[in-house]
């Protein structure tokens, strides 16, 4: 992170207003957690690499089935999320997404 530009640091941040924009419009969160991982410790995976993570919360998702028995729960396919958030961003102008 202390390596990237001004003009990548603010890019970065429009990227993350115009996700947050679509995942509201697309499947109406009540709110939001964003992460940064940068790093191979810091969960990016490889050295020099970093990534964002925009996660859609709504009241009461306590994300408790991923310590219980290593379970996920996926209540829509990521094939159909992925289609329906590219409508949406085409709806909502938002060319970068």
């Amino acid at each position: 992170m202390e390596e990237a530009s001004d003009g990548e640091l603010l890019e970065m941040i429009k990227l993350i207003r115009e996700g947050q924009k679509v995942l509201s419009a697309a499947i109406k969160p009540q709110g939001f957690n964003v992460g940064l991982n940068f790093g191979r410790c810091g969960g990016a995976g490889l050295p020099g690499h970093l990534h964002i993570h925009i996660v859609p919360r709504w009241e009461g998702d306590t994300n408790f089935m991923s310590v219980c028995g290593d379970t996920k729960v996926i209540s829509q396919s990521l094939i159909e999320l992925q289609q329906l958030l590219k409508r949406t961003s085409k709806e909502l102008n938002l060319p970068g997404l």
